[in-house]
């Protein structure tokens, strides 16, 4: 096709899909740490408009594979949304945000193509080419999936070139995982991902010592998985993880509940009660809890028959329980008894956003142990773990991975194999060497997965011998308290050092610390919501009457002085 042909057939192309898929009227799309998100049956414009974008990202990157997933996470079933993955599994560069946002909210057909053409010449990218892209496209299982699968088919068929594959119904993570590989040159379709945490799970546990992994009742785990997706694929795999008593509820069934609704990750964290579908008989047995695209995971314990709370570990504590047994093998290896193999060079950092529990800071940081801050955002925990040879990152809602870098997992393998032509596979430097390896295979380093984080979590249980209570006893949680102040314009507050300072007003700080300074163990901050004209304030203390109480003092502030 000739150069004029094949720009005629883009030009053409496009006004086509535009017109196929009118922004609805009062419609405004934003691109952010989720992606596009909206009520399910107005998002077939934006998900079209996000397969445009999606291969033109792959063009740019001269053809690697890049993905969208279509999935509201842990919204309501009513709700959809879609999101795209770079090719090392991560999320969408920030930089092409702002372009997201024009593209989606593009008013007529016209506007769009204009649009695209500035943006191709502004990025230098070739249009018209054959095989310049590639898009991996996945859902979940809400009921507006299948229709807004479509609208993004035709959205990537619109670039010339681009090939769009259907990778089917998956967890946001495994799509995320699968574009990763694919783009390292290794095996990418679902039963390989399954493979790889199977055999992983299944390894780490032969390293477990023969004095621990404790008694039938520690094998056994309940897991709730919010009538999503994640519940649909445990129970494709729990048969084959031996080892691991696993039993689902809100499995996605049938008739079972709804997606998200009193169920799931979101709901157990935020309400401290255990989901619908459990009774007084579980009390005391461990359990989890998964969102509705299985990208969060938290686990909780149902204290009494009497009434329904929980025993809540979330995010920060299941961070906390990784640091622990990183660190644990890295002083394994290092301090291997005066023999004469090298020592590992290794950086371990802890990322945690200003939300993170105080309590669970001071602890990482008894251990001396490297914790630095980001703003709130995926996005900025995961850039910033990357800057380290093994990072930690987790949110208190469950999302959160560990990243390793290349040179280390290279040194890990050298030094394994020359421990194995040592023949000291029995060796303690050698197995720490090796639950290392496997725990980098086990996790998944692209993005947080609640089924690979779970599998890590109960093979480092086996291996401590841990029961529930050790784990929640590593440390008690200060009592905090989240409260909204609606404002007129939230962005005249400005913060610094990851959100925890004010600098604009000058004089909130100011206040902030005034009132801080009167509670034991006291800290607030404030920051701007991304997506309400709202101050979230953030205020811990000693005792929960404390915490409320401060957080009630800087709300009023907020308001007097920007309400």
């Amino acid at each position: 096709m000739a150069a004029n042909q094949e720009e005629q057939e883009q030009r053409r192309r496009l006004l086509a899909v535009a017109t196929r898929f009118p922004l609805p009227s009062g419609c405004r799309f934003s691109y952010g740490t989720a992606g596009f998100r909206a009520d399910g049956a107005t998002m077939a414009p934006a998900v079209c408009r996000a397969g445009i974008l999606a291969a033109l990202r792959s063009v740019k990157l001269a053809g690697a594979a890049v993905g969208i997933v279509i999935t509201a996470s842990h919204n309501p079933v009513g709700d959809n949304g879609v999101k795209i993955a770079d090719p090392d599994g991560g999320m969408m560069a920030q930089h092409w945000e702002p372009f997201a946002d024009a593209l989606a909210n593009a008013p007529d057909p016209d506007a769009l193509l204009q649009l695209v053409l500035q943006f191709a010449k502004d990025e230098g990218i070739p249009l018209g080419g054959q095989d310049t892209a590639q898009v991996l496209l996945g859902r979940d299982t809400r009921p507006t999936g299948a229709y807004l699968l479509d609208a993004a088919l035709q959205g990537i068929n619109a670039i010339v070139g681009a090939r769009a594959i259907d990778m089917g119904i998956l967890t946001t993570p495994q799509l995320h995982w699968m574009v990763r590989s694919k783009n390292r040159g290794v095996k990418a379709s679902e039963s390989d991902y399954f493979m790889q945490l199977i055999g992983s799970f299944r390894r780490m546990l032969e390293l477990v010592p023969k004095d621990k992994g404790g008694d039938e009742a520690a094998k056994k785990l309940i897991v709730d998985g919010a009538n999503g997706i994640g519940g649909v694929k445990l129970e494709q795999i729990k048969a084959e993880l031996s080892g691991l008593d696993i039993s689902v509820r809100n499995s996605g069934k049938e008739g079972e509940g709804i997606l998200n609704h009193m169920c799931g990750a979101d709901f157990v964290q935020k309400e401290r009660v255990t989901p619908h579908g459990f009774s007084p008989e579980d009390v005391g047995v461990r359990c989890a809890s998964l969102d509705g695209d299985a990208d969060r995971l938290v686990y909780f314990r149902l204290s009494s028959a009497s009434d329904n709370r929980i025993d809540l570990v979330d995010g920060d504590k299941i961070l906390s329980l990784f640091a622990l047994f990183i660190r644990e093998q890295l002083d394994i290896i290092n301090n291997n008894g005066g023999q004469a193999n090298k020592s590992l060079s290794a950086r371990l950092g802890i990322v945690q956003t200003a939300y993170a529990n105080g309590a669970s800071t001071q602890f990482l940081k008894s251990l001396g142990l490297e914790v630095v801050f980001t703003p709130t955002g995926v996005k900025y925990l995961h850039k910033r773990a990357l800057e380290y040879d093994i990072g930690i990152y987790f949110e208190a809602n469950g999302h959160g991975t560990v990243v390793f870098s290349e040179d280390l997992i290279s040194q890990l393998e050298s030094l394994s194999n020359e421990l194995a032509s040592q023949a000291a596979t029995g060796s303690a430097q050698y197995r720490a060497v090796m639950r290392l390896l496997l725990a980098s295979q086990l996790i998944n380093q692209a993005v947080g997965d609640a089924l690979s984080g779970l599998l890590l979590v109960e093979a480092i249980l086996q291996y401590k011998g841990w029961s529930f209570q050790s784990w929640c006893e590593l440390y008690s949680d200060l009592p905090s308290r989240q409260l909204k102040v609606k404002v007129k314009d939230q962005s005249v507050i400005v913060t610094t050092d990851a959100e925890t300072k004010v600098s604009q007003p000058s004089s909130l700080q100011e206040l902030i610390d005034k009132e801080t300074a009167n509670y034991t163990n006291g800290r607030c901050f404030v920051r701007p919501s991304g997506t309400e004209d709202v101050v979230r304030v953030y205020a811990e203390a000693s005792t929960q009457v404390e915490a409320d109480s401060l957080a009630k003092s800087v709300a009023h502030h907020v308001e007097r002085l920007l309400g």
